[in-house]
């Protein structure tokens, strides 16, 4: 309690706000359990019709970006909530008022340095679009060139921190108070909040994503990013180019524009996958509202904040994953799971049968990503697994991109879409931009060990001197590998490693 008096002190006005809103959804028992009421239900009549699932993403929504963010990490762990709550907070999303542009010019002219009339040859100061975080305007470059201008709403980085220590404390309270709860691992789920929030405050962070994409896809002419303009870009405004293009919304709407939607299918599933298992770098919120189709059947990555990383080990593990499916191969389907869920001690012949379930509804037939994926989370939570936060990020995008396509071509299968990323996922193993930084640290670690190595020799030639019978007695039934002979092939395959390495630096 002391700890919730002194963060009540610090941020009072905003944990006045948010039990206000919880007390108008009728959510006050649920902030009086953790410690911070009693909070009165004031909930009117409408309100007390709705169940709790969607009082609680209405109550989100209106506290704004913090608590829309929470509800969308929520939304991806269908291995701990059941479906209802999964239902619900999928449909969370990040609704604000436009704001008069006079309430933004002082903040756009500190970004700018200028008046934007004198930065841009046009600006238009009725907004694009507006969310809760930023607000969006066009302009016009000197050079003729369109562009929009992302400004970060004033105001709001104050707001989400003290949502942010709020947030972490309700967490700290939840890990304590409950044994079942601490499965979630509030606490962790809590930094990967605020890791996400903090990154999508600072606009040069969504500016270096769109960067490192546009150099991801260089040679791939169907992705467009958006080229950004950092001579105004800052952490409170994003300036990139403007693109005219139609969201994957339906089949109907991308025809009427001259779009393809089988060949736009097609090229959303490469892309994702290749983000995923090639590239190891991927859009994390890849909905229509951040995707445009362009003529020439091409897609454009918009709303860069938030991109996921897949480290090689991740990407082994979804191709096993994946495979182990496809071959109705159980064991290897539980040795993958019981690798996803190593904080979970979940006994291995209860692993075996789940995989055994999960390949019995899935393992042959047309590949449906998004049935899949909900069977496998439910099947981990009522197994009580617990998946990593990075691999859910990867599942989240991969449903999502399924549902967006399958929307606009219904025949799509995504399952085919993976066998033709095999070649390429195949070439990246071999290029030498993969194997370059692993030789190179075999070889740094076989350096270190060099430096013992005429020490670990002396000892071993006084070791086959000293043995009985006679060191050539020895050394003729001496095993194929043994300590001897691994100790050879150590010094000659690190020479040889090293030499590799360093010719492909």
């Amino acid at each position: 309690m002391i700890r919730t008096l002194r963060i009540a002190g610090r941020d009072r006005k905003r944990l006045e706000e948010v039990i206000g809103v919880a007390s108008r959804f009728g959510l006050g028992i649920v902030l009086d359990r953790l410690g911070l009421g009693p909070v009165p239900s004031i909930d009117d009549g409408e309100r007390q019709t709705l169940d709790l699932p969607r009082r609680v993403r209405l109550a989100l929504e209106q506290l704004g970006p913090t608590y829309v963010k929470l509800g969308q990490i929520l939304a991806t762990r269908g291995d701990l909530l059941l479906p209802e709550w999964i239902a619900e907070l999928e449909l969370l999303h990040s609704r604000a008022p436009v704001l008069p542009f006079a309430e933004l010019r002082p903040f756009v002219e500190d970004a700018l340095g200028q008046p934007p009339e004198t930065a841009f040859a046009h600006f238009d100061a009725a907004a694009l679009a507006a969310a809760s975080m930023a607000q969006v305007h066009r302009a016009t470059l000197h050079d003729g060139r369109q562009v929009v201008l992302k400004i970060r709403r004033p105001g709001i980085r104050p707001t989400v921190e003290a949502d942010l220590r709020l947030i972490a404390h309700i967490a700290t309270l939840i890990e304590r108070g409950s044994a079942e709860a601490r499965r979630f691992n509030p606490s962790a789920m809590m930094r990967q909040l605020a890791e996400a929030m903090l990154e999508e405050l600072d606009f040069t962070t969504e500016g270096r994503n769109a960067e490192r994409l546009r150099v991801d896809f260089a040679n791939d002419a169907r992705v467009v990013v958006p080229a950004i303009h950092w001579e105004w870009t800052s952490e409170t405004l994003l300036v990139m180019d403007f693109i005219q293009g139609t969201p994957p919304r339906d089949a109907t709407t991308l025809r009427a524009a001259g779009i393809d939607p089988a060949k736009i299918a097609a090229t959303g599933a490469d892309i994702v996958l290749d983000m995923v298992l090639v590239n190891g770098r991927f859009h994390g919120d890849p909905h229509p509202g951040n995707l445009l189709c362009l003529p020439g059947d091409r897609i454009a990555l918009l709303d860069l904040g938030m991109v996921g990383n897949v480290s090689p080990r991740r990407r082994e593990e979804f191709i096993s994953f994946v495979q182990a499916l496809r071959q109705g191969d159980p064991a290897q389907l539980a040795d993958v799971l019981i690798r996803w869920s190593v904080d979970s001690p979940v006994p291995a012949d209860r692993v075996l049968s789940a995989a055994e379930r999960l390949i019995a509804r899935h393992g042959s037939g047309r590949l449906v990503l998004r049935e899949v994926v909900t069977d496998f989370l439910v099947l981990m939570r009522d197994e009580g697994m617990t998946l990593p936060p990075d691999l859910l990020l990867i599942f989240k995008a991969l449903v999502t991109i399924d549902g967006v396509l399958s929307g606009i071509e219904p025949d799509f299968d995504l399952s085919a879409a993976m066998r033709r990323s095999s070649s390429r996922i195949f070439r990246a193993r071999l290029a030498p931009e993969h194997w370059t930084p692993v030789l190179q640290a075999v070889a740094w670690e076989l350096a270190k060990i060099g430096d013992d190595a005429p020490r670990l020799i002396r000892a071993l030639t006084r070791r086959l001197e000293n043995d009985q019978p006679t060191q050539s007695e020895r050394l003729a039934t001496l095993p194929p590998w043994s300590p001897g002979s691994w100790l050879a092939a150590a010094v000659f395959g690190g020479a040889a490693m090293i030499t590799a390495a360093l010719m492909l630096r």
